[in-house]
């Protein structure tokens, strides 16, 4: 059976810009390959434990006996996310950027998952070449020749981690101006906005249908 990751990281669950996104690439996919899993982990309503990534860092470093009973711990939910990743054949990656940056439970997931040898900087890339789609949303506009050119820190550093890290084979959508309907200041920018995200569920769905096909042609 083929099987989807889907990783959510919004700590808004009505009103979400990746979240809906991220299911109309999900939704079209579905409809072309119904039978498809998709696993989901939802870091903002489940976020991991703040002291994992150290415990797992320190047990990762001393003889298996002489661990604590939080080393031990944590290293198995390294572990676990890695397996979630090694399990899947595609991936979904709804991430909006919080102050300037990828969300704390982002950071602190990525953390914990390199913590498992299999996907360390020096590992051999077990996912290597999967499909893999980043969902990023922005509130304001930071591209060139805006105001705030230079203040994304999260697309760069996540394309890092899932493009030269990983391997994964990856498609970014990104929608901009999100935040134009409730702050006055980005007012004159709604219709724009508006366009931006309209474009972004249509690229969504094209995806999603792309992606069955390719899944399909690689089971046959």
């Amino acid at each position: 059976m083929t099987t989807i990751f889907r990783l959510d990281a919004s700590i808004r669950h009505e009103g979400s810009v990746t979240r809906a996104v991220a299911t109309s690439l999900e939704s079209a996919l579905l409809a072309e390959s119904p039978g498809a899993n998709v696993a989901r982990r939802d870091l903002a309503q489940a976020p991991l434990p703040s002291a994992t990534w150290a415990d797992a860092l320190a047990g990762s470093h001393i003889p298996e006996a002489e661990r604590t009973t939080a080393q031990h711990r944590a290293l198995a939910l390294a572990s676990e996310l890695g397996d979630e990743l090694s399990d899947a054949d595609a991936f979904i990656f709804a991430i909006p950027m919080y102050n300037f940056g990828v969300p704390p439970h982002v950071k602190a997931w990525i953390d914990v998952v390199i913590a498992d040898p299999r996907f360390s900087p020096r590992s051999t890339k077990p996912i290597a070449g999967r499909p893999a789609y980043l969902v990023l949303a922005r509130g304001g506009a930071y591209g060139p020749g805006t105001a705030r050119e230079g203040w994304d820190h999260a697309t760069g550093w996540l394309k890092l981690i899932f493009e030269r890290s990983w391997g994964l084979d990856l498609e970014v959508i990104e929608v901009e101006l999100t935040a134009a309907n409730a702050n006055p200041a980005l007012a004159e920018f709604r219709d724009l906005a508006a366009q931006n995200l309209e474009s972004a569920h249509a690229a969504a769905t094209d995806y999603g249908r792309a992606l069955s096909g390719r899944l399909g042609r690689a089971a046959a």
